[in-house]
């Protein structure tokens, strides 16, 4: 099964590339940031967490001071990412977590564990799970993880490269196995950017897709979508 759907990948990948480039990995966040950023990222958009964070690095000098200061000061400052009360003590936990393992606020050691005990160092941490933790290995250290969001989950899942009852946490492994690491980045981006413009979630634009020759969904539904 994984030779079929990594031969499928392959041909999806081509096309993906083709409309939309193929993003060479650059460092967006340092690990520490891209960790608080994560976790402000859950369940809203990018700009709410966009505002979260800028409002964390305008209030606070360094993440020592996020950590010791009052969680309701916090919940506070990061309003406008949502869910505040959540993710103030979410986020100081973590950042307790890693001062009391650590020794100081720092996450520069993930990138010489073996991956599989980096996931499992990061999804040992209360609220970090398996998206979580493939953002900050991806994104801050170019390790091989593939992070499995609501647009990848949604567009593999119709194209037929996940089954369709596969979660988005199971996705991450299964989808590991099909993409070549190496692809990793530039995947995980083209095909966010895929699910965004052209298959979105109420009303993909199966039209507009240069993907349908390898998509399952729009096989089963073809000109009715």
């Amino acid at each position: 099964m994984n030779s079929t759907r990594q031969a499928q990948y392959k041909a999806i990948a081509a096309l993906l590339q083709e409309h939309y480039g193929y993003p060479e990995w650059r460092q967006h966040l340092p690990p520490i940031d891209e960790l608080v950023s994560t976790i402000l990222s859950q369940n809203t958009s990018d700009l709410n967490r966009d505002r979260g964070f800028d409002a964390i690095k305008a209030r606070y000098p360094d993440w020592d001071s996020v950590r010791d200061a009052p969680t309701a000061e916090l919940a506070e400052v990061i309003r406008p990412a949502g869910l505040a009360q959540q993710k103030a003590p979410r986020i100081q936990a973590a950042l307790r977590y890693i001062t009391e393992t650590q020794g100081r606020i720092t996450l520069d050691f993930l990138g010489d564990l073996p991956i599989d005990e980096a996931k499992a160092w990061l999804t040992a941490m209360n609220g970090i799970g398996p998206k979580t933790a493939a953002i900050i290995l991806l994104f801050a250290f170019n390790r091989e993880a593939f992070p499995v969001d609501t647009h990848v989950h949604r567009v593999t899942m119709r194209l037929g490269l996940i089954d369709e009852k596969t979660s988005a946490d199971n996705a991450h492994a299964v989808l590991e196995a099909i993409v070549p690491s190496t692809d990793y980045y530039a995947a995980h981006l083209n095909i966010i950017r895929h699910g965004r413009e052209v298959c979105k979630a109420r009303k993909p634009l199966c039209a507009q897709c240069p993907l349908t020759a390898y998509c399952r969904y729009y096989q089963q539904n073809g000109e009715s979508v």
